[in-house]
């Protein structure tokens, strides 16, 4: 296969120098082998990554007398002695290492640095404090504010469950921590650090999928991190035990659960009386917070559990018995009752002098009359008190919660009889919000409950249809309709809904209403919506924080207010598509009014053979996330989808926010096929701001699917992410079956197309000898020096690739997944080492031949995506001859110790990749959230480049006008291209 082969050169020489788990024979590179005469590479057998020395100040060099070429000659003078001593001096020192070019070569010396000890995992500044304290707040009993408000993460997107914010003047509560979250705080600016106490109503993906960004982001915070307590369930236990696979335990020590523990199974038995009593978890003199444990009365059992047989046949596998996942929480929160009004006409008449006895009997104690012999009571003195308001929380997700939720007997002091009339004993309740589903709320039954509590307002937060057509995040969705109005192509038009689709859901509402004529009426959650607990005398709900939707008119009206030549601009870039004639050649000169002056280079191109009559149909790059570390107003964390229309879909890593993503971009019903279509889904290394939105994305498209014959989704990533899979399955199925990029990378699919039966019976696990040993001694003394030798830290993240076993089962993985992939037109998926994290990988993916009409075999494109990297030979390599290289540019050009430190790249130092590399096109994405809107960027250098944002769609065959546009993007942020050094991030969390 002639792609394979051009693939050859993808790994680093270091890959290759030891027997690969699934190679029959060492393989070797030739000396002084030359990949491109563009960028080619001197290498010298012993040595054939690179020689290191310790890190120094050193302005980034970046002179060559050959603007058209970049070379990266290695060092041949280097010894093992010197090679050790450069080391020995990072590990002390500066903790960085320089990969070091041949001082002889023409030209200035090139030096591409990087932080050794954090590419090998040992950088102490990644890590969260060893001791976040937990910051204990004066409480302030007599508040004078207090209200819930409905946080609207999801509400947009249908993706995720809404938040609810518990406001004190000295204290904040938030029930459920969906994906967004974080997000969602920054655009509101709701500030994270004033959070105390996060409650989660079920642990699962759609509650709990924002709460390993948002630990680690708070672990990040200040000088010495925080952290909050974090409640859930005794289920719980298990999502914290799948955080710690990429969380420190120093993130998550005030992580605690409540109710019956469950068994070593992950069941629970006998738990009928448990499950009534309420749970109190904070009770003081601000609030008093009690959990209601709900279990479904029947258990649906999952493929995944049937294969658990020796579980559900367990005695203990009853009726009333529970398994991770299937609990959910009522949270009941008390604010204690209000004193009546001390009166001191009473006081002065039962005998007591004005002084220190009118306080006493104001917090509630009896004292003695200073003129009689009585003791004076609070009640003698005080008018009546009123009682402090209740707020309910609600979540039941199915009717078989349903049943029990109407069995509870530890709710009837709260029910009352009618609206008004209220038993005696009976507790008040003003407010009761539901996150519960429409299927459910919708149902007799329950509306006969919540009529149970009187004139309660009752707040209806379960995905209500109503909200689909408000963007939650306002300022995203102001610069994706100003990018549309600019450049339509490549930023289409958001996905929403319209008030069409709306229709039956309205009548819905409006019938539920006729169904509780004696209570208040039930009203539809909405984003920012308040219910006012004190003072008092405001005590009901609040819309005037409700945020107005902006149509898309208004803002381009603004924007040509703002920008007047805008309106110009959008119509050259237009005439890019309307042009008929050959999108490389010289168009005709524009008049005296151009907006824009065009540079020369624009027009130097030629396209690549396999553009060649390609058609729409063939594929599109959506950006789904263009940040770093954290999800901001304006970017969200790593993601991108390589839509393949009618043959299906690949996304290339997952950070959190990804489904919301989706959805804004497709639509709610349009993100739910693209869902269905996935073919694989490749994660580049385990950092959380790549990974976090994965979980969320299969439990919905095993739902999707559900009842369905088809196969499970194929996810390739970094060993550790495994570990977080596994143990997050105890708590819900994802369907998916898992591959170690290792597995992915070109020796190894290369082994399994030989068929070498031994090929699975060699593995370098079994040749764990010294660095003096035999099979080091194959490729030179300076194998230990390498970065990615065998037994180094980044080679493997337990040092050594993998188990027989291991390797054994992925054989047949990589069989079906080379099967998926034919079936998605894509001739290989190959996976390749970088420079970032220890197992952090780039990846490429290559289209088969085309053949057209005529019977002319076209080659299939090629896109390449960087992870996480700083410039390496690995990266240059795998990307010869790229259609599409999308590289990572955290850092502006002057950062470049920045960019060393976090092993990151620049923006130059990405385009000086592709330029070596001969790739077509370069998409530049990751940037740091310090440039809220667009990235600080030198023009000079980007002839074949264009920086990307959120919801950008590159169609293949649109890719040749992709530098044009760069320009007007210029224009459309002319007053918005610097750093906003207040939104700026503490990339020192585990993040990065």
């Amino acid at each position: 296969m002639p792609q394979i082969a051009n693939l050859r050169l993808l790994l680093s020489s270091a890959n290759y120098h030891h027997r690969h788990p699934f190679s029959a024979a060492p393989i070797f590179f030739r000396k002084n082998r030359t990949f491109s005469s563009s960028f080619a590479f001197s290498l010298k057998p012993p040595l054939p990554f690179a020689a290191f020395s310790a890190y120094s100040k050193k302005p980034h060099s970046t002179g060559n007398n050959n603007k058209n070429s970049r070379s990266f000659n290695r060092n041949t003078s280097t010894s093992r002695e010197t090679s050790k001593k450069k080391d020995k001096s990072s590990d002390k020192g500066g903790f960085l290492a320089m990969e070091e070019r041949d001082a002889g070569t023409k030209g200035a010396t090139e030096v591409f640095g990087f932080n050794r000890k954090r590419a090998e995992g040992r950088d102490e500044s990644d890590r969260p404090k060893k001791n976040l304290q937990l910051k204990v707040r004066k409480l302030n009993p007599a508040n004078t504010i207090s209200y819930v408000q409905i946080l609207g993460t999801g509400m947009d997107t249908q993706d995720t469950s809404p938040s609810v914010l518990l406001f004190f003047d000295k204290q904040r509560f938030i029930f459920n921590a969906g994906e967004g979250l974080q997000r969602f705080c920054s655009e509101h600016k709701i500030k994270l650090s004033k959070i105390d106490h996060i409650f989660l109503s079920r642990v699962c993906s759609e509650t709990a999928g924002g709460l390993p960004g948002l630990l680690l982001t708070l672990a990040g915070m200040g000088d010495e991190g925080m952290s909050v307590n974090v409640w859930g369930p005794s289920d719980f236990k298990y999502l914290v035990d799948a955080m710690k696979s990429f969380i420190p335990n120093a993130a998550m020590v005030h992580t605690r659960s409540f109710g019956p523990m469950l068994g070593p199974n992950g069941s629970s038995s006998n738990m009928s009386r448990k499950f009534d009593d309420p749970f109190v978890l904070i009770d003081d003199e601000v609030v008093k917070i009690s959990a209601v444990l709900l279990r479904p009365r029947c258990i649906e059992v999952s493929d995944s559990m049937k294969e658990r047989s020796y579980e559900l046949s367990s005695p203990e596998f009853g009726v009333n018995s529970t398994k991770p996942g299937d609990v959910s929480v009522i949270y009941i929160c008390e604010l204690p009752e209000i004193k009546g009004k001390f009166d001191p006409k009473k006081a002065a008449a039962l005998g007591l002098r004005p002084g220190p006895k009118y306080r006493e009997l104001q917090l509630g104690n009896s004292v003695k009359s200073d003129r009689e012999n009585i003791m004076v009571h609070p009640s003698d003195v005080l008018g009546p008190s009123v009682p402090g308001p209740i707020v309910l929380l609600v979540d039941c997700p199915t009717s078989s919660h349903l049943q029990d939720l109407l069995s509870l007997q530890c709710l009837t002091p709260y029910y009352v009889d009618t609206a008004y009339d209220v038993a005696e004993g009976s507790k008040i309740v003003n407010c009761v919000i539901h996150l519960s589903p429409s299927f459910v709320t919708k149902t007799d039954d329950y509306q006969t409950w919540m009529s149970k509590f009187g004139a309660a307002q009752h707040i209806m937060a379960g995905h209500e249809m109503k909200n689909v057509e408000v963007p939650i995040l306002k300022a995203s969705a102001r610069i994706a309709a100003r990018l549309n109005y600019l450049c339509p192509q490549f930023f289409p038009s958001p996905g929403f809904w319209s008030l069409q689709n709306l229709n039956v859901s309205s009548e819905a509402i409006a019938f539920d209403k006729s169904l509780l004529p004696t209570t208040r009426e039930s009203i539809p959650a909405e984003n920012l919506l308040k219910f006012h607990l004190r003072p008092y005398a405001n005590l009901g709900l609040d819309k005037s924080g409700i945020p107005n939707l902006s149509s898309p008119s208004e803002i381009i009206e603004e924007l040509l207010s703002e920008i007047p030549e805008i309106g110009d601009a959008s119509q050259q870039v237009t005439q890019f598509w309307l042009d008929n004639r050959d999108t490389c050649a010289e168009k005709a000169s524009m008049d005296a009014e151009t907006v824009i002056t065009e540079e020369p280079w624009l027009h130097e191109c030629t396209l690549p053979s396999c553009l060649e009559n390609i058609t729409r149909e063939e594929m599109e790059i959506v950006l789904l996330g263009t940040g770093s570390s954290q999800p901001s107003k304006y970017r969200n964390v790593s993601s991108i989808f390589i839509n393949l229309f009618s043959k299906g879909s690949i996304l290339l890593d997952c950070g959190e926010g990804t489904l919301g993503q989706l959805k804004r971009r497709f639509g709610v019903q349009g993100a739910d096929e693209a869902v269905r279509g996935l073919k694989c889904i490749w994660i580049s290394h385990i950092h959380a701001d790549h990974h976090t939105g994965l979980v969320r994305i299969l439990a919905l498209r095993r739902d999707l699917l559900k009842g369905v014959l088809h196969e499970p989704i194929i996810i390739v990533g970094p060993r550790q992410l495994k570990r977080f899979l596994d143990a997050y399955q105890r708590l819900e199925d994802l369907d998916m079956q898992f591959l170690d990029c290792w597995h992915t990378t070109e020796a190894s699919l290369e082994a399994l197309g030989s068929k070498e039966d031994n090929a699975v019976q060699e593995s370098p696990a079994h040749s764990q000898g010294s660095k003096n040993g035999s099979t080091v001694g194959l490729v030179g003394e300076n194998v230990d020096s390498t970065l990615f030798a065998r037994g180094s830290r980044m080679q493997s993240f337990w040092k050594r690739p993998g188990s027989p076993t291991q390797i054994a089962a992925a054989i047949p993985i990589l069989k079906s997944l080379k099967k998926v992939l034919a079936e998605a037109g894509l001739e290989a998926l190959i996976s390749f080492p970088v420079v970032h994290c220890p197992q952090a990988f780039g990846v490429v993916l290559q289209a088969s031949n085309r053949i057209n009409k005529v019977g002319k075999t076209i080659p299939g494109w090629k896109i390449v995506y960087s992870g996480d990297t700083r410039p390496c030979p690995e990266l240059v390599k795998a990307s010869r001859g790229a259609t599409v290289l999308i590289h990572e540019a955290t850092f502006e050009d002057s950062m470049v110790d920045e960019a060393i430190a976090r092993n990151h790249s620049t923006t130059k130092e990405a385009v000086e990749v592709g330029d070596s590399a001969g790739a077509y096109r370069i998409i530049l994405t990751h940037f740091s959230q310090r440039y809220p809107k667009i990235p600080v960027f030198d023009e000079t250098h980007m002839h074949k480049t264009c920086i990307a944002f959120d919801m950008m769609s590159v169609n293949l065959a649109d890719i040749h006008v992709l530098p044009k546009v760069l320009p007007y993007l210029k224009l459309l942020f002319r007053d918005e291209m610097v750093v906003d050094e207040s939104e700026d991030v503490n990339l020192d969390t585990a993040l990065a």
